[in-house]
């Protein structure tokens, strides 16, 4: 999993969140991406100090990919579970506030791919560890995902999970119905924190 500083994270949320909540809430949303992969060796990529003292507490392993950005922190971490024997890798973004239970991802052989609601985005990429793929996030990151993952000649499958759908990426995505069923107390976002007082 890679995960940003987190007061570096979120800036997209700026129009409704200052830079302290904006760190407390992606901390709260990685946190329950790491409790959704119980049962799996979980690896954090990062470059901050504060995120691996986070990760460890966890009980996470940690990546140190200082300024490899997001594509090459990702495939320093595939390198590094790959090192230790694994054979299959769970890539799952820190900002996915609905995650439960990362392992029917994993399909041994084969590659998963689950997209985000636009379909742009890949919020979920898992795939065997000597299938030779490389990741490229960014705008367009599916379709350009789905097009490596078929070169490989392994099975695909894409996975469109409702849930896991659901990212915390602009002010709109807090708004969804099933995000603001989760959203913590203490974010002014949260439904319960807009109504009106008496």
């Amino acid at each position: 999993m890679p995960v940003k500083a987190f007061a570096d994270a979120k800036a997209r949320l700026a129009p409704v969140l200052d830079p302290s909540t904006r760190a407390a809430l992606a901390e709260w949303s990685a946190t329950r991406v790491v409790h959704a992969a119980h049962g799996l060796r979980v690896v954090v990529a990062c470059d901050d100090h504060q995120v691996a003292t986070w990760a460890e507490s966890l009980g996470a392993e940690v990546a140190w990919c200082p300024g490899l950005g997001l594509d090459g922190a990702v495939m320093r971490g595939v390198r590094h579970v790959a090192s230790s024997g694994a054979d299959h890798v769970v890539v799952a973004h820190s900002d996915l506030p609905l995650a439960s239970d990362l392992r029917p991802l994993a399909d041994e052989g084969g590659l998963t791919l689950v997209p985000d609601g636009p379909r742009d985005g890949t919020n979920i990429l898992a795939f065997p560890v000597d299938c030779g793929l490389e990741v490229a996030y960014g705008k367009g990151s599916f379709a350009r995902h789905l097009g490596r993952a078929l070169a490989t000649g392994r099975p695909v499958r894409v996975v469109h999970h409702h849930a896991l759908a659901l990212d915390l990426d602009t002010p709109r995505d807090l708004t969804h119905p099933l995000v603001q069923e989760v959203l913590p107390p203490w974010l002014p976002t949260n439904p319960a924190n807009l109504l009106p007082t008496r």
